[in-house]
């Protein structure tokens, strides 16, 4: 009978501390993006209610990635039998969809007011931008120690400083609207902003996308894994490999190694677990042992699944 077995040695997981950090930042930012819109309304300007948009993104994506860790902390039943961890990998796809939406809203109106602008205060511009840097740079500080382990709080980390970045930019917009008088600066701040967007919400996406489609993880050598497991004592070779993460912080792996004359070794397979963990960052890892004495496996075939 084939041996299989199952190693969970190093599975990866950001800080656990992030409940409070959660709650403090979505708070920080829905009372700031309530007072941006409002300004925005009375100072008439694009750049602002854009920017208030753009966090109010930020706040429902924050929501989102809060929801996806209390749900992928919940036990595997009979019917989930990876419990709920695949969650964080559909709330990292949300965020980024939503700001991207966001974004088309946000340019078509700035074309619009390029045709036909309206004034803006240029002075109440840079007040309220100048409290979006404090705002934003202060949130991305809760969440800086995660951003290299879960794409959730590294989503969070790079739209906290685009929004940073973005702030400023409305700063010197308000300026130069005070100096020069040219109200067509507002819409020009406006589709700067969405571009802003894109280019910071393009990796999240695609990466979530890879996740959701069991692609195997950023970082992560699919050819320095395989040739590994072909290096271990007695494997003649190895097939149907995979490797995909089944949250944005833990990463699976199956594959069939074949050891023809040799007895079950449960040390090798604790040892390549822990080895898998190690040094690829892959916490589950379950590996079936074959002779190869018997018939030819059903998926020993390349590209079979």
């Amino acid at each position: 009978m084939p041996d299989h077995a199952h190693g969970h040695a190093g599975h990866v997981h950001a800080p656990a501390s992030f409940g409070a950090a959660f709650a403090i930042g979505m708070a920080l930012n829905l009372a700031f993006v309530g007072g941006e819109a409002a300004c925005g309304a009375v100072a008439g300007s694009l750049a602002l209610i854009a920017d208030a948009g753009h966090n109010l993104g930020d706040v429902l994506g924050m929501g989102a990635a809060w929801l996806a860790t209390w749900l992928g902390r919940r036990r595997p039943t009979a019917r989930f039998t990876y419990g709920l961890r695949r969650s964080s990998i559909l709330s990292a796809l949300f965020n980024a969809v939503l700001l991207l939406l966001l974004t088309g809203g946000i340019a078509w109106e700035a074309v619009r007011r390029l045709l036909h602008p309206d004034p803006a205060a240029g002075r109440l511009m840079m007040i309220v931008a100048a409290v979006g840097i404090l705002v934003n740079g202060a949130t991305a500080l809760l969440f800086a120690s995660g951003r290299r382990h879960d794409l959730n709080i590294r989503g969070i980390v790079l739209h906290m400083a685009v929004d940073a970045a973005t702030a400023a930019v409305v700063v010197a917009g308000g300026l130069l609207i005070l100096l020069t008088g040219w109200s067509r600066i507002d819409p020009l701040l406006g589709l700067l902003v969405a571009a802003a967007i894109v280019a910071g919400t393009w990796s999240l996406l695609r990466r979530s996308l890879e996740l959701a489609l069991d692609a195997v993880p950023a970082g992560i050598d699919h050819e320095q894994v395989e040739q590994f497991l072909r290096a271990l004592p007695g494997v003649a070779d190895l097939h149907d490999l995979h490797i995909w993460g089944m949250s944005t912080t833990e990463t699976a792996l199956t594959a069939h190694l074949v050891r023809p004359g040799l007895p079950p070794d449960d040390d090798l397979l604790r040892q390549t677990a822990a080895t898998l963990a190690r040094r690829f960052g892959i916490g589950h890892a379950t590996l079936q042992v074959e002779t190869g004495d018997g018939s030819a496996c059903a998926l020993a075939q390349a590209g079979s699944v």
